[in-house]
């Protein structure tokens, strides 16, 4: 039996000081209050519970900047997608192990401490299945060990190129599954995951554009218990393209045609209609945002105002990862909206004014929900997924309760996360991971290899 001691800790009923947390077979056994440290324990300053990312496409790591210089006029996310097209032709398993282990390692280094990995890069180049079918899911498995991360894996159901079954383009082809070569992809998933401490594997359908209804209706009963994400309504011409289709938009097509519940993550849902908004936040589904991407790729700005009055639930994401940083995703949700309401304050609440706590709880609420995580937080019987702040770090100077959120989200720079833990397992250390030259190694030969 260990233990941790901290000044202060954020646990589920709020601020707490002098908090002692006991652990076992990295769990939560018990938790006290105002408690003298024992000798033995490992003393810290700040604590909070680790964050869910629950969108990640970690490939997308080693191409991160790669996309940044405009080839023609009008260069959007499409323009872009075609460019991550070929980066991903040139990728082998060994590849995709060492990036997906330095994405994971970043993210750990920022307080995301579990990663939904929306994985769909499954076969050869020219579109083999591979003699294991899972792989590729195997070598992001390998690095989620390695790194120490919690991994929630979500194989992508990818079988078209556009709306109403179209036939996916050659540059696809190593996404590509049908029912049957799904379901063995998915079972063999979850035997590369097994050896895992806590695994979950959910599954996701690409979108609407990559999936016929009726192919939706045979791979969701694949799920089991576990969560169900979907790109949904992430661009302006998906938008046209779906009313061509269908005569619906994406989001209102998707509630009208699928239980759409409390399991669902609908990933960016950025252009909803009021209507949309409203129905969305109703059925419990947390919407899955990625701040950081959406402003990259230049997608737009998803209704938060809107969608939280509304009661609905959200979490952050990293995506494209082409920026890995847990505080900045929250960061720049907040400003994004400010910037188009000319206001501030605005994702905050009359209940709770701090705009870093608000974001803080709701994020890892949902995400935690969305990842398919039951018990999180700081509580006895949860995983010791926790986050440690440096309470020296100039940002958090005379802070105390929420505005320790508010200097970290809102002020400080990366040096303020000072230590992680991950089931129980101190994977940061002074800001960095405990294995990060390793990994960066690793990484570094693998982008050597594919230039």
């Amino acid at each position: 039996m260990a233990a941790l001691w901290f000044e202060t800790a954020l646990l589920p009923g709020g601020w707490s000081g002098r908090v002692r947390l006991r652990h076992h077979a990295g769990l939560i056994t018990n938790i006290e209050t105002e408690a003298t440290p024992a000798p033995g324990d490992e003393r810290g300053s700040i604590a909070l519970p680790g964050l869910p990312n629950l969108h990640s496409h970690a490939f997308q790591r080693a191409m991160a900047g790669l996309a940044e210089s405009r080839g023609v006029p009008g260069e959007d996310f499409w323009s872009w997608r075609e460019v991550m097209y070929r980066f991903a032709h040139r990728l082998t398993p060994d590849d995709v192990e060492a990036i997906a282990a330095q994405a994971f390692a970043e993210m750990l280094e920022t307080g995301f401490t579990r990663v939904g990995e929306f994985h769909y890069l499954h076969h050869q180049p020219d579109g083999r299945p591979y003699d294991d079918p899972a792989e590729m899911a195997a070598r992001v498995a390998a690095a989620a060990e390695a790194t120490g991360i919690g991994l929630t894996l979500l194989p992508v159901f990818y079988a078209h190129g556009g709306f109403g079954g179209v036939a996916a383009g050659v540059d696809q082809r190593r996404f590509i599954n049908d029912i049957d070569s799904f379901g063995r992809l998915l079972a063999a998933s979850r035997t590369a995951l097994a050896p895992l401490a806590d695994p979950v594997v959910g599954l996701a359908p690409h979108s609407l554009r990559a999936v016929t209804q009726a192919e939706l209706a045979a791979i969701l009963p694949l799920a089991g218990a576990g969560p169900i994400h979907i790109h949904v309504a992430e661009q302006t011409a998906e938008i046209d393209a779906s009313l061509v289709w269908s005569g619906a938009r994406p989001v209102e097509w998707l509630l009208a045609n699928a239980p759409v519940d409390r399991r669902w993550c609908l990933v960016h849902a950025t252009h909803m209609s009021d209507a949309e908004t409203d129905a969305a936040a109703a059925t419990g589904a947390v919407v899955g945002l990625c701040p950081i991407t959406e402003a990259n790729l230049g997608d737009g700005v998803f209704p938060a105002a809107r969608f939280f009055g509304a009661g609905g639930a959200f979490g952050v994401g990293s995506d494209s990862n082409v920026l890995i940083d847990a505080a900045a995703e929250l960061r720049t949700l907040e400003y994004v909206q400010r910037l188009v309401l000319r206001a501030r304050g605005v994702l905050a609440s009359d209940a709770r004014p701090s705009v870093g706590a608000s974001l803080f709880a709701a994020a890892a609420n949902g995400g935690a929900r969305a990842l398919g995580v039951e018990a999180a937080g700081l509580a006895p019987g949860a995983s010791l997924d926790l986050i440690e702040l440096d309470g020296s770090h100039p940002s958090l100077a005379g802070r105390s309760g929420d505005a320790l959120l508010d200097g970290w989200i809102f002020a400080a720079r990366r040096g303020a996360v000072d230590g992680v833990w991950r089931r129980g397992r101190k994977v940061v250390a002074q800001g960095r991971h405990v294995h990060a030259e390793a990994i960066a190694q690793r990484y570094r030969a693998a982008v050597a290899r594919g230039s």
